[in-house]
Formats: structure tokens, C-alpha cells, sequence
């Protein structure tokens, strides 16, 4: 599987509410994205960023929905989704969520791509059996990027309270995995899960 990722700043924090409706309008009213196995919608009120993850079954897929996303920018004005400064493809490492996420954390890493397959076999094998136990877990999307040496691990929670626990356990986790990567942390941010529906399958390890 492979997930497209947009990136957005400088959007009015006020009309998140209209913004999160109109998607939630378009997308169980016309199924605008048919091919779409999984979308996100990831949103900081406070900083004015947002965040658009969706999965699909390949890079081809995203490929033919590109039309798509282009109309939908088009027609949703800037004001109101934001300016979008990115868009990134992205193998989907490993893929385990279950329902009723309302908050999420997104780890950006730097590392040597020779090493991806082997940093995920340990998350899986070392780091998920850990997590999978915090109160409030929701699940967990690992993307990585080969050519650009990065990549993002976005886990899911099912409240801010829960996310906000977890802050401590997190960190450990965190740096333990990037010292096993011999690699470097770049970002944490946090979100809430404004929008989302998943039924991609469930998948340990590229």
C-alpha cells in the first residue's frame, strides 16, 4: 500500500468545523474518492496546520486520483482548507488501526534507507507489543520514504487526554527506535482527527 500526504498552513482556525462538514459531506454523499482504501484529516487549531493522509492500494491509484484532489482544490477555496505547502508519496510500512481515533501523533525521522526494512521488523517485533498496552492506543500508520531517508509514524488515540498520557512512554519509544536506526528524530507534532475512515487492511512490515 502506499499513502499521499498534503500539507496545509495558514488556514483560519475558525472555520475548521465548516471545513471538516463539507469533507464529511462530500465523501458519504459522492464517494469522491472511490479508490481510497483510508483518508485523514489531521488538524492543529492552534498553529493553523493541517494534514491530509490518504492510502490507497499503490502509487498508480494515487496516480488516477490526482484529478481528484486537484477539482477538490479548486473548489474548497484557500481560505477555508488552507494553503497547501506539500505533497509526498509514501510506502505504508505497517498499517493497524481500529476505530473511534479522535487525536494523533506524528513522529517525523531521518535515517539510512538500507536500514528501513530492519527498523521496522524491530518496531513490529519490539516496539508494538509495548504500545498496543497503553490506555486509550487506537492504532498505529508507519510510513517511509526510500529516496528521502524519512520516515513517519502517525499513532492514533482515542482522546487528547489519552495522547497527553502516553507523552512520557512515547518519548522512550521514540528514542529507543531512533537509536536502533542509528537515525535522527525531526518533528513531533500533535493533532486532532477531525476526519477519518480506514479500511485498509492490516499490514506488519514492507
Amino acid at each position: 500500500m502506499h499513502a499521499r500526504v498534503a500539507a496545509f498552513e495558514n488556514r483560519d482556525t475558525s472555520r475548521v468545523d465548516e471545513l471538516v462538514q463539507l469533507v464529511r459531506d462530500r465523501q458519504s454523499t459522492t464517494g469522491e474518492i472511490p479508490d481510497a482504501l483510508g483518508m485523514y484529516m489531521l488538524v492543529d487549531r492552534a498553529a493553523g496546520k493541517a494534514a491530509g493522509i490518504s492510502i490507497f492500494e499503490s502509487e498508480e491509484a494515487i496516480r488516477r486520483a490526482e484529478p481528484v484532489f486537484t477539482r477538490m482544490g479548486d473548489e474548497i477555496p484557500e481560505e477555508l482548507r488552507g494553503k497547501r505547502v506539500s505533497v509526498d508519496t509514501y510506502e505504508v510500512a505497517i498499517h493497524e488501526v481500529n476505530d473511534g481515533a479522535t487525536a494523533a501523533r506524528v513522529s517525523t525521522f531521518a535515517g539510512d534507507p538500507a536500514s528501513f526494512d530492519e527498523d521496522i521488523r524491530h518496531a513490529v517485533e519490539e516496539v508494538l507489543p509495548e504500545v498496543r498496552a497503553i490506555d486509550g492506543w487506537k492504532g498505529v500508520v508507519v510510513l517511509v520514504d526510500r529516496d528521502a531517508g524519512t520516515q513517519k509514524t502517525i499513532t492514533l488515540w482515542e482522546n487528547v487526554e489519552a495522547l497527553t498520557a502516553s507523552e512520557r512512554q512515547a518519548d522512550e519509544l521514540r528514542a529507543r527506535a531512533a537509536e536502533q536506526a542509528h537515525g535522527r528524530i525531526v518533528s513531533v507534532e500533535r493533532f486532532e482527527v477531525a476526519f477519518a475512515f480506514d479500511r485498509a487492511p492490516k499490514l506488519a512490515g514492507v
